[in-house]
């Protein structure tokens, strides 16, 4: 068996998530499916970098399998890319030690979320960005940005039934972006992990701050508190996409490498 190790990208919109479930259609169970067929039904497991929720799309999600004998790589790639339903696509692929793991080797990932603030909504846009229709004053948010930089318990940002105990994390850039047309947001959170629904919560924060609803200034009491009541709204899911996963010092392997393993 090789490993390898694939970076892809997917639209949310018809899957109930990354992970496999008993019921509903999901990516890992697409891909493994088709990798299973593409190994003469030897069973393959894919494991991903992390769970996306329902609705939720990924422009670099990384994923790596083992599978039965090596394949070069742009062929695998191609045929994973071609095979796979239209709603995801293989952006690269390559062999990796059999050390690698997609999930517990993550040193950083960078999430994007977008927010439609058009009037009127575009209908175009209903399954990639969330809507908001309320008057926003953006400095307010700018303002609040940089009290989520660096290492806090965001025990108040996580949403029911996780369960991870440690919920400390280290965020190293949260920022906020408008369009030309001044009709949409785009909102980046770059850190060494993510809780559940952290992103989302973090952004239903900073639009309620955004409306008026919540002082500037009151991240950090927020943060302080542990306190998932004290936080805004839980965002749409359709506004969310994983740009991103970074795995430092990780190193793809050549052929001869693999060569001299066997």
């Amino acid at each position: 068996m090789v490993r390898y190790k694939a970076i892809i990208m997917y639209d949310g919109t018809n899957f109930s998530g990354f992970q496999r479930q008993p019921n509903g259609r999901t990516v890992q169970e697409e891909l493994e499916k088709l990798l299973t067929k593409m190994a003469d039904g030897t069973p393959i497991m894919v494991h991903g970098s992390g769970r996306t929720d329902a609705g939720v799309h990924a422009l670099g999600q990384v994923i790596h399998f083992d599978f039965p004998y090596e394949r070069p790589l742009e062929r695998m790639r191609f045929a994973l890319d071609t095979q796979s339903p239209e709603d995801i696509a293989v952006r690269q692929v390559e062999l990796v030690d059999e050390n690698f793991h997609a999930r517990y080797l993550v040193t950083e990932k960078t999430y994007q979320f977008k927010v439609d603030i058009g009037k009127p909504r575009s209908p175009f846009r209903r399954n990639y960005a969330s809507y908001y229709s309320y008057p926003l004053d953006l400095e307010l948010i700018r303002r609040a940005l940089p009290d989520l930089l660096g290492t806090h318990d965001f025990t108040s940002f996580c949403a029911s039934g996780s369960s991870v105990e440690d919920k400390v994390r280290t965020i190293h850039e949260a920022s906020m972006s408008v369009n030309e047309a001044g009709d949409q947001l785009t909102f980046t959170f770059r850190g060494d992990g993510f809780l559940y629904k952290m992103i989302r919560i973090l952004v239903g924060t900073l639009l309620k701050i955004g409306n008026g609803r919540l002082a500037a200034d009151s991240l950090p009491a927020i943060l302080a508190a542990k306190d998932r009541n004290l936080a805004g709204p839980t965002a749409h899911p359709e506004g969310l996409y994983l740009v991103e996963v970074r795995y430092d010092g990780v190193k793809g392997i050549d052929r001869q490498m693999l060569s001299d393993r066997k």
